[in-house]
């Protein structure tokens, strides 16, 4: 299961992304409608749960991915990264083994966000040099 969950500003992305990709594969933490809301209340329940094994992995939207991006990294065991084309995407995962992503829907297209999903999920981690340096965050974490 994905979470999936965005601001006011990623309301359409986020409508757009479940449509295509299948209301079936996500949990969708809101936000519900285009009304003005705080990114905050969407972006540390989605990461939490996230980081507890409750959801997989995980994509947060909001105008520019900057502020729900913060927010999830504030959360223990989140690796979040702000993906704003395929190839970030790609090495998201491929380096960083980022379990959430962040979208920007004021700076992709429709499209462009499906690839970027695409490349992220599709993407294996290739461990080795880059595991010993989410060890590194990880024991960072635990002090």
């Amino acid at each position: 299961m994905i979470a999936i969950g965005c601001d006011h500003g990623g309301f359409e992305l986020k409508k757009y992304i479940i449509k295509k990709l299948g209301e079936e594969n996500f949990k969708d933490y809101g936000s519900f409608s285009s009304s003005s809301c705080d990114y905050p209340d969407i972006a540390f329940p989605l990461a939490k749960d996230v980081s507890k094994g409750l959801c997989e992995k995980g994509i947060l939207i909001c105008r520019s991915g900057i502020g729900v991006d913060m927010c999830a990294n504030k959360v223990d065991g989140i690796r979040c990264a702000l993906c704003f084309n395929k190839k970030v995407g790609e090495m998201a995962k491929r380096h960083e083994d980022a379990n959430i992503i962040a979208l920007p829907a004021d700076y992709i297209t429709k499209e462009e966000a499906l690839e970027i999903i695409d490349a992220w999920m599709q993407t294996k981690f290739e461990g080795e040099r880059h595991q010993r340096r989410i060890d590194k965050i990880k024991e960072f974490e635990e002090r």
